[in-house]
């Protein structure tokens, strides 16, 4: 479908492919892998032809349908809706020649542009835009919103349902949950798995990774190495051949001895809490692919300061929100060593509790304390905003601690990867992810015991990641974690609370259980905010059952009355009379009149069949 063929690419004066080959086959999904600079973007401009090469080494399928996923989205007064359903480029095409057909009054190409139309699933466009939104984090109310009423990260994830919207044989997708929660990411997983055609996708979340594909593409050393299975298998592979490698084996095992004991450590503490049991298997886990990020730059701890309050902060009967509650009667208490990760969807309330606690808005009602020796470490983006651009990562640290030396500042710095000139150069010169290695440093530095973090991982990529994830395991304090990073929250939490009607309870489950919550097949029981009786639980399933049984009922009546008025529409266009002689007025009409109905038709059709199989996974 599309291959490679010894592919050679300079850029700017560095190499960044040397003799490449490989192929990507029908409905193959990929998942492309590498350091940052690596060459991963610009694989991508080849396959779309922004980038151009020697025909002779790239080449793919005639007609082959591309569709790719762009990180700009400009702001316009276009509705959200139509900005989506426009990723349907042929869609768009046929309605665009209808509307100059009918203007023209070329009622017969009018007809087989309709039909055309009806081919390409045109009357379905919208409920299927509309699906894409609302699993991508949207409500109702947005829909007919303008472009310019979204933020940059909203305008991304719009992005992204108008590149799904668009029918395609090859996927490319650039880090598309940058800018999505969690429950975003668990909703794309799954609708990539049931995607019919080939992928290839970048990503630095390994667990989206392994939900997504089925080979990893390694760019390393300008060469790409082809690997069969997903992220996790492929790290395990790459610690093996690394293992072979001798200079590399004392290095090797010294990492391995310390996961050991962190594991042999951490089992002592477990309970048979079926979270921590999931945790001991990902610490497992990490032991066995820790030989993969021997090269990694990146190797920190954080260390938590010596004195300690205990409880470190407690709210009780407290309503927290900005003018008005978004939390009601919270009664929550953060402990030393609570590992806490924090669950809920978009706007449900999770940052209203984070900057609450961190004091950057006050509570509205009740009581909130912290304790005497409470000292909070908080990382968020608007942390990494808030940097001094003008200066430099060392003239950052120097001012929390004046009493430093410049060899030790700069060693300190050395193990967030800032060496050389670089712990010189002023900070709005970094990249996002340099930006996000100097708020940890900061952080780390001032000994905190309650460690607070909102979405950490973004831009950074998988081996700042990796390391973050090992200093986090090794914090010795408390923690309490927001992120879409489903490998660090079950390598680094041992419970979780949900945010959800505006209450904040524990959920009863780890993350897979959290998934088929967000997927809709998850028991009723799984959330405490459900832990009714039996009976009440079945009182209100058999109403759901009874509600979707009248709404199938009322739909099939509809369908019904549409199949005759279309009967009647198809009988009189069929009149041959109604062609003879002069153009009859009507005609247009009756056309439009049927097609209306078709669609209607289909629409109704299409909700029909969603109730029918929404009743069936009930019963």
């Amino acid at each position: 479908m599309l291959s490679f063929n010894s592919l050679d690419l300079v850029l700017g004066g560095k190499e960044l492919f040397n003799d490449i080959s490989f192929t990507i086959h029908q409905n193959q999904k990929i998942g492309l892998v590498g350091a940052n600079g690596s060459g991963k973007t610009s694989l991508f401009k080849i396959i779309t032809n922004q980038l151009e090469v020697d025909p002779s080494c790239f080449s793919h399928s005639p007609n082959l349908r591309i569709s790719y996923l762009a990180q700009e989205v400009q702001g316009s007064e276009e509705r959200a809706i139509d900005y989506v359903i426009s990723g349907d480029h042929e869609l768009l095409k046929i309605k665009d020649q209808i509307t100059i057909a009918e203007k023209n009054e070329q009622f017969e190409l009018v007809a087989t542009l309709y039909d055309q139309y009806s081919i390409l699933d045109g009357y379905s466009a919208n409920s299927r835009a509309q699906k894409l939104m609302n699993g991508l984090g949207f409500k109702e109310i947005d829909f007919n919103k303008s472009l310019n009423e979204f933020s940059g990260g909203w305008r991304v994830r719009l992005n992204l349902a108008k590149t799904l919207m668009q029918p395609s044989d090859l996927l490319l997708l650039d880090e598309p949950t940058n800018h999505l929660d969690l429950d975003a990411i668990l909703w794309l997983a799954n609708w990539i798995k049931h995607f019919k055609g080939a992928l290839i996708l970048i990503s630095h979340d390994r667990d989206f990774l392994d939900d997504c594909v089925s080979f990893i593409a390694h760019l390393d050393m300008n060469k790409v190495d082809l690997y069969k299975g997903n992220f996790s298998q492929f790290e395990v592979l790459r610690s093996m051949n690394l293992a072979e490698i001798k200079s590399n084996y004392e290095k090797q095992q010294r990492e391995i001895e310390h996961m050991k004991t962190f594991i042999t450590r951490f089992k002592a503490k477990a309970t048979k809490a079926k979270q921590a049991q999931s945790r001991v298997k990902s610490l497992e886990r990490m032991k066995l692919i820790v030989p993969a990020h021997i090269k990694s730059p990146f190797k920190f701890s954080i260390t938590a300061t010596d004195k300690i309050s205990n409880p470190l902060i407690v709210f009780k009967e407290a309503c927290l929100g900005y003018t008005t509650p978004v939390i009601n009667n919270l009664e929550l208490s953060i402990s030393p060593g609570d590992r806490i990760g924090l669950l809920g969807s978009n706007g449900a309330g999770k940052s209203t509790l984070i900057k609450t606690i961190v004091d950057e808005i006050p509570v509205l009602k009740g009581e909130k304390e912290i304790g005497k020796n409470t000292n909070i470490g908080y990382f968020s983006q608007h942390q990494v905003d808030d940097l001094d651009l003008s200066i430099s990562a060392f003239e950052h640290i120097q001012k929390l601690d004046i009493t430093k030396d410049e060899k030790q500042i700069r060693n300190y710095l050395g193990s967030f990867n800032f060496k050389g000139e670089k712990v010189l150069d002023r900070v709005n010169l970094f990249s996002g992810g340099e930006k996000a290695r100097l708020a940890f440093a900061i952080i780390a530095y001032k000994k905190p015991n309650l460690l607070i973090m909102d979405e950490p991982t973004n831009h950074l990529d998988i081996e700042m990641r990796h390391a973050l994830t090992v200093a986090i395991q090794n914090f010795e304090g408390a923690i309490l974690l927001v992120s879409h990073d489903r490998y660090l929250l079950n390598s680094s939490v041992d419970f979780f609370y949900i945010v959800k009607d505006s209450s904040v309870k524990i959920f009863d489950g780890d993350l897979e259980d959290y998934r088929n919550y967000v997927l809709d097949k998850v028991s009723i029981k799984k959330t405490s905010d459900y832990q009714a009786s039996h009976t009440s639980q079945t009182n209100v399933l058999n109403e759901k059952i009874r509600s979707i049984k009248k709404e199938i009922k009322q739909l099939e009546k509809r369908l019904e009355r549409l199949n005759l008025k279309l009967k009647d529409a198809n009988e009189k266009l069929a009149d041959p009379t109604l062609y003879e002689g002069t153009v009859n007025d009507n005609l247009q009409d009756l056309i439009r009149n049927q097609h209306e109905l078709t669609s209607e038709l289909k629409e109704s059709e299409t909700l029909w069949l969603e109730k029918v199989q929404e009743l069936e996974e009930i019963l």
